[in-house]
């Protein structure tokens, strides 16, 4: 069951403006991963569920959260149907973030009061899933749309909140750009979580970067 509401996790994307995201099978190293990005001033991790067996690291890695790394919110991405958002949430999902717009995943966790967000990539999907409860979008492919497709979908929908992902970065032009256009937060991978850093195991780095990030968001944000 989820340990935060949903409108405590979406406070938080707000607060924050990042949501670094992860998955690797080794349950060990995704930890030192997940206390690096804590330490550096994250307070959410999407776990990208994308290999055989990734349930069971996540819901290793929510237990430790719990227990070790107070206030991280936990969730979960590439989720693709229900039942999947329906499994993760039994194990400490606190939010649920799809490559795309389905209802089924909606009403399931609107059933536990768990925020979702669903990647869209038009005007109408984006109007179609606030009608169904969504309080912030993910913009995906994020580096196909770019932040003139967030400006032109905030000119007619001031109220909508975006969350780009794919094609961030942590430079400070990057996430100008996209802070300038209007976004809520943004979910930063491999950008963030470089392969040669998983390879080298070099937390301290990830911690450094991370801290870096949020204060480029912070000093950018209007």
């Amino acid at each position: 069951m989820a340990q935060f509401s949903r409108l405590e996790v979406a406070q938080a994307m707000k607060e924050t403006g990042m949501i670094p995201l992860f998955f690797h099978s080794d349950i060990e190293l995704s930890k030192k991963v997940l206390k690096a990005c804590y330490d550096g001033g994250a307070r959410l991790m999407e776990f990208t569920a994308r290999g055989d067996f990734a349930h069971e690291v996540f819901g290793e890695l929510t237990k430790y959260a719990i227990k070790e790394l107070p206030g991280m919110i936990m969730g979960v991405g590439s989720v693709t149907d229900a039942g999947q958002a329906s499994l993760y949430m039994s194990i400490g999902a606190n939010f649920v973030v799809t490559p795309v717009f389905r209802e089924d995943i909606a009403i399931a966790c609107n059933r536990k009061k768990v925020l979702w967000s669903p990647g869209c990539g038009s005007l109408t999907e984006i109007a179609r899933a606030e009608e169904l409860g969504c309080e912030i979008v993910k913009l995906f492919p994020g580096d196909l749309y770019g932040p003139k497709f967030v400006k032109g979908i905030k000119g007619p929908q001031p109220w909508t909140s975006i969350m780009p992902t794919g094609g961030v970065s942590p430079t400070e032009e990057n996430l100008k750009g996209w802070f300038d256009a209007g976004v809520t937060c943004v979910g930063m991978g491999s950008q963030l979580i470089s392969k040669d850093i998983i390879a080298n195991k070099d937390y301290a780095k990830l911690e450094q970067d991370v801290k870096n990030a949020l204060a480029i968001i912070k000093s950018v944000r209007k």
